[in-house]
């Protein structure tokens, strides 16, 4: 992966003209990223004087699933994008559906994070997940399950008590994301935190797995609770983000959406494993 992230030109800063950038540009490959399970090419793209750097998944790239419908997962990556971007929250960076070198798939703005600031492999006060031999969790960490560090040795798995973190939880709670890992965060250098790979989303049914359980059972904040009801609002029928995840899920899905969402609202706190599914996706990292 580049060292840097090209950023757009001046003039390009609003979310939209991202989004315009993203899908009307031309889209060069530069290479594939090496480890994903599906097809993932890093990419320029340029329009109107202004490029940057970005991600593309081509549908024709996904690896099939048994538990989703055979390319779909593009999809559900740019209905993530809009359920983040109706909590206001901007918690998933830039994402369109569009033609591409390899056909139609998702493009995604690259977003640059310095490997002692990404999530995933940091650690200590710095970090937002950490390894704690001792078995308890230390003041601005919450706990989420104990790990096999080998030689016969547990560690607890922890994770930042952080409000980015806690929004992101909410997130994957109302779009079922079934495999939140530590290395689908990125740490921005400017402070912000984003998600990333949201292709196992969407399930009718509960497959919440994530690194993120530390406020399981826990009272939803008073800004979950605002996000929550307009979000309501904007998922019922005939409202533009519901019409716009209507092109990129399906009926049943849409609803578990809103059942979701109505869920959260009355229980009015963060979800708990199922014990129906694995709770933390493998591998975690």
């Amino acid at each position: 992966m580049p060292a840097a992230e090209r950023l757009p030109a001046p003039g390009v800063n609003t979310t939209g003209e991202r989004e315009e950038l993203l899908a009307k540009g031309e889209l060069t490959v530069v290479g594939r990223i090496s480890g994903a399970s599906n097809a993932v090419l890093l990419c320029t793209v340029a329009y109107g004087g202004a490029s940057t750097d970005c991600v593309y998944k081509p549908v024709r790239g996904e690896r099939p699933l048994w538990d989703f419908p055979d390319g779909s997962l593009a999809r559900r990556e740019v209905a993530a994008y809009l359920v983040s971007e109706a909590t206001g929250w901007g918690l998933v960076p830039p994402t369109v559906l569009r033609d591409g070198p390899y056909g139609e798939g998702m493009v995604q703005q690259w977003i640059h994070s310095d490997e002692a600031a990404a999530a995933g492999g940091a650690s200590g006060a710095d970090g937002l997940l950490a390894l704690v031999e001792g078995g308890e969790a230390e003041d601005g960490w919450k706990p989420v399950a104990f790990a096999d560090i080998g030689e016969g040795r547990t560690a607890l798995l922890v994770h930042a008590d952080d409000p980015r973190l806690r929004r992101l939880a909410v997130l994957d709670a109302v779009i079922n994301n079934g495999d939140r890992k530590g290395g689908h965060l990125l740490a921005a250098p400017d402070g912000r935190l984003y998600g990333i790979d949201h292709g196992v989303t969407f399930h009718v049914e509960d497959k919440l797995r994530t690194l993120l359980w530390g406020w399981a059972g826990e009272p939803l904040t008073d800004e979950a609770r605002s996000v929550l009801a307009g979000l309501e609002r904007q998922l019922a029928a005939g409202a533009p983000l519901a019409t716009r995840l209507a092109e990129l899920i399906t009926p049943a899905e849409l609803a578990a959406v809103r059942a979701r969402v109505d869920r959260l609202r009355h229980t009015g706190v963060h979800p708990q494993p199922s014990g129906q599914w694995p709770s933390i996706p493998w591998p975690p990292v």
